[in-house]
């Protein structure tokens, strides 16, 4: 166990070379920071922390950095979440407001995280598989040929077209539609196929082999693997970190074009909670050099994907938490109130 004295001139350390991106030295440190010692001590707690593996020396300098066990600490004791401004969170709220479907929310999401964290952010879309129906449209495109819209609780909307076997009138599409809604309309997907199975022997039987398609349409969409997709913006903004990665960005982008790569650093949906990956915490090699923060968002208080932030493991820990976490509870917002 660290002292508490210790624990500071880490905090110390991580917070300077944060923001000056320099080696830290116990000269600087004892001028910026009122930690009530003299230099000679904070030396001596330097080479405690450097003998604990919390701190390194650069081959070329006289200062210390942090290595990954010591932001890993500063992380988990040491920093307090950053909360946002209030026209910071006004801004959030009017540029998130202004989308008009599911698609803009989560391009508009990508935009505002890069902006706010100046880092890569990456935007999960919402998982059918932890979502609710909110409504199944069925239009007659032809005698014989029917369009399927699923709504879902997200504001997720799907479109599949349907070949009947047979002409299907207008009524008992209406029948159709009427019946359907009030068996999953609310539902959890994972309920609906049990809730319709014996919806097609309540129907007479020139119509049951359409109902049927319909059925087996609605069940494909449901299961479908659409939670897969991410979007990714700011890339760009690692440029300005290029000396923050060992030897070149390269593999770093080539990590954050593989999007099974990213589905797993995102972590599992189903823990909604602040996840915080430092250094070689990330199994993926190319993204040894960096840190990522990522949390659930969802509606009604439950995570239906994740989004967060990849950058250098100097990062700005505590301000980029707390911006991860206001864009995740305002886009939950967005989504209970489309």
């Amino acid at each position: 166990m660290l002292s508490e004295r210790r624990l500071q001139v880490l905090r110390a350390i991580v917070q300077d070379y944060v923001g000056t991106e320099e080696p830290v030295g116990s000269k600087a440190l004892t001028e910026r920071h009122n930690l009530g010692v003299s230099p000679a001590t904070v030396r001596n707690d330097m080479a405690a922390l450097e003998e604990e593996g919390y701190i390194a020396q650069p081959h070329t300098s006289a200062g210390r950095i942090p290595t990954d066990k010591g932001y890993r600490l500063f992380v988990d004791r040491l920093a307090e979440i950053k909360p946002l401004t209030a026209p910071e969170r006004r801004a959030i709220q009017n540029f998130l407001e202004g989308a008009v479907d599911l698609d803009d929310v989560v391009a508009r999401t990508v935009r505002l995280l890069a902006q706010l964290t100046r880092q890569v952010a990456v935007v999960q879309y919402p998982s059918l598989t932890r979502s609710t129906v909110r409504h199944v449209e069925l239009l007659s495109l032809a005698p014989a040929r029917v369009m399927l819209v699923l709504i879902t609780d997200t504001g997720r909307v799907e479109q599949r077209m349907i070949d009947c076997p047979a002409p299907f009138g207008e009524t008992s599409l209406a029948d159709l539609r009427a019946r359907l809604n009030s068996r999953v309309a609310g539902r959890r997907f994972t309920d609906v196929p049990q809730l319709v199975e014996d919806l097609p022997e309540s129907f007479d039987a020139e119509d049951r082999g359409t109902v049927s398609a319909v059925l087996s349409t609605l069940l494909e969409t449901l299961v479908e693997k659409n939670e897969e997709r991410l979007v990714i913006g700011g890339t760009a903004n690692l440029t300005r970190f290029a000396h923050d990665f060992p030897l070149t960005i390269r593999p770093v982008l080539e990590a954050l074009e593989e999007q099974v790569v990213l589905l797993k650093l995102l972590g599992e949906t189903k823990d909604p909670g602040m996840t915080v990956r430092i250094g070689h915490e990330n199994a993926h090699e190319g993204l040894n050099s960096t840190s990522i923060v990522s949390v659930g968002y969802g509606s009604g208080g439950e995570a239906v994907a994740k989004l967060g932030v990849v950058g250098p493991t100097r990062m700005d820990y505590p301000g980029t938490m707390g911006a991860v976490r206001a864009v995740a509870r305002y886009v939950g917002q967005i989504l209970a109130e489309s």
